[in-house]
């Protein structure tokens, strides 16, 4: 594999095939961010396919003292955000199938997938940028600097949007079948 830095300045010279390595590398992580803030499959990857066309486009905008991961998200989630509020309507609330962390028993099988549902349903229900920032910290794992950076924020507005997240977060989430609450590391 080429290295990233390599494969934007081809990019920029016109190298579709460039494109095309950045795009494998990363459209599950960023469909996987969509799907979790829109909650819906064809939205999602029909976001994904929007936000590559918007980095392709913007390419030449793309500064190397941020990683490019970092720039990418950044698109998708004010593409996101853009999207939910032109529709003016909250995301939908049916989760998927998800995948289930393998465990000895059915029963935990059965209620961690139950956890999961819950956890997603309430995620779903948080606003917007609580439920961004959240995403961006937990599944994508990206720092507090990071994340300023993808949302054009402060890093001190990062952390009380996620300490205000959490706390809504744990209002929403009851016990699921005498387990306790769903942790946020568990999205």
């Amino acid at each position: 594999m080429q290295e990233e830095w390599e494969l934007i300045e081809q990019l920029r010279r016109g190298n579709k095939q460039a494109y095309t390595e950045i795009v494998e590398r990363y459209k599950g992580k960023i469909y996987a961010f969509l799907y979790r803030m829109i909650g819906h499959s064809q939205d999602a990857q029909d976001l994904t396919q929007e936000v590559f066309i918007k980095a392709y486009c913007k390419i030449g905008d793309y500064r190397p003292d941020f990683r490019f991961s970092a720039w990418l998200f950044r698109i998708a989630a004010n593409h996101c955000l853009d999207e939910l509020r032109k529709r003016k309507r909250l995301p939908a609330t049916t989760a998927e199938e998800s995948e289930l962390v393998h465990e000895n028993t059915p029963e935990r099988i059965l209620l961690a997938k139950e956890q999961h549902e819950v956890l997603h349903e309430k995620l779903l229900a948080l606003e917007d940028d609580h439920r961004v920032i959240l995403l961006l910290r937990y599944v994508e794992q990206l720092s507090y600097k990071e994340i300023a950076e993808v949302l054009s924020i402060p890093v001190t507005t990062v952390q009380m949007r996620i300490f205000r997240a959490h706390k809504k977060l744990r209002q929403y989430m009851i016990p699921v079948k005498g387990g306790g609450p769903v942790e946020v590391r568990e999205v």
